[in-house]
């Protein structure tokens, strides 16, 4: 598997769970893929997604800043990706690296090109891609003291504090990034969270292109879990109800490894349960910050992730065709 430059990795996912991933995963392969949620509608990506009907910039900006090279050139870049704007006019709020990137796609008409040539300015190791080439917008069943009501918007629903029974997505039938489908085809390892659960990660699970890919890749497939429940849509969900969440929007979806820091595990054995009803192993590793909060370590969750890359295969994996 893999190579002298390590595995081809695919990361799907969105803000700031994905960068998390993103700085892990760089330490360990030049061959690494973030593949990110295109269906923020709030914020500087919300009003530039309003009025220039392009994808949402600002989860894509974050991978690329994730990616940056680790030298006073991809710092200083990465630093000018994330500024904000802060004034009593039309840029206040406004990400530079949200400016830089719609003003790409306009000039070169081409999304993904775009994203190409902002990589390269950075000197990002990796490549970025939208998992759709439309913007999409979120909808959730939200169940909340016995009654069922449906939150739209990726914004609303992440602060929902309801549970969340279904998602669906808007156009319900989206065209997937070639360029994405490509690299999960092509990867040794797709990995998945954290983040965001519904809002962020399993969103990629409803662009039909890229799902099919997911099922079909000859990759090995790996779910990080969060370190702590979200506020808004996660909010008293166990690590267990995570791993439910997933079979329940993608039943048929293999998992070869699921990856939890201790702090997540309240009883091991009903996550062991939860992680081989996907057909994983369960991988219990530190991989937070010795802060407190509630952060993964870049290191550490490197260190995790070439354990379970080079790790064995979940039971009944079949490896002879790679």
């Amino acid at each position: 598997m893999g190579g002298p430059e390590g595995p081809r990795t695919v990361a799907l996912g969105g803000g700031h769970g994905l960068s998390a991933s993103l700085g892990a995963l760089r330490l360990l392969t030049e061959r690494l893929t973030a593949v990110v949620t295109v269906a923020d509608d709030g914020g500087s990506s919300g009003r530039l997604r309003d009025e220039l009907d392009v994808l949402p910039p600002g989860d894509l900006r974050m991978a690329l800043a994730a990616l940056c090279d680790d030298s006073e050139w991809g710092r200083t870049w990465s630093d000018l990706l994330q500024h904000r704007f802060a004034s009593g006019g039309d840029l206040d709020g406004h990400a530079m690296g949200n400016l830089l990137i719609v003003s790409l796609w306009d000039r070169l008409g081409n999304t993904v090109a775009g994203l190409d040539w902002v990589g390269r300015l950075l000197g990002a190791r990796g490549r970025v891609l939208p998992m759709a080439s439309v913007p999409l917008v979120v909808e959730a069943d939200v169940v909340d003291r016995g009654v069922s009501t449906t939150v739209v918007g990726q914004s609303s629903v992440a602060v929902s504090g309801g549970r969340i029974d279904q998602l669906r997505l808007d156009p319900v039938d989206p065209p997937a990034c070639p360029e994405a489908v490509r690299a999960v085809m092509d990867a040794d390892w797709v990995v998945l969270g954290p983040g965001s659960w519904y809002s962020s990660v399993l969103v990629h699970l409803l662009v039909p292109g890229l799902a099919a890919a997911l099922h079909a890749t000859p990759a090995r497939r790996c779910v990080t879990l969060n370190l702590s429940a979200e506020p808004g849509e996660t909010r008293g969900l166990t690590a267990p109800a995570h791993l439910a969440a997933l079979r329940r929007h993608a039943p048929e979806l293999r998992i070869d490894a699921v990856l939890a820091d201790p702090s997540t595990v309240d009883d091991a054995e009903e996550l062991r349960a939860a992680a081989e009803a996907l057909g994983a192993r369960l991988v219990v590793a530190s991989v937070a910050r010795g802060d407190g909060t509630p952060r993964h370590d870049p290191l550490r969750l490197a260190a995790a992730y070439r354990d379970v890359f080079e790790g064995p295969p979940a039971p009944g994996r079949d490896e002879s065709h790679r």
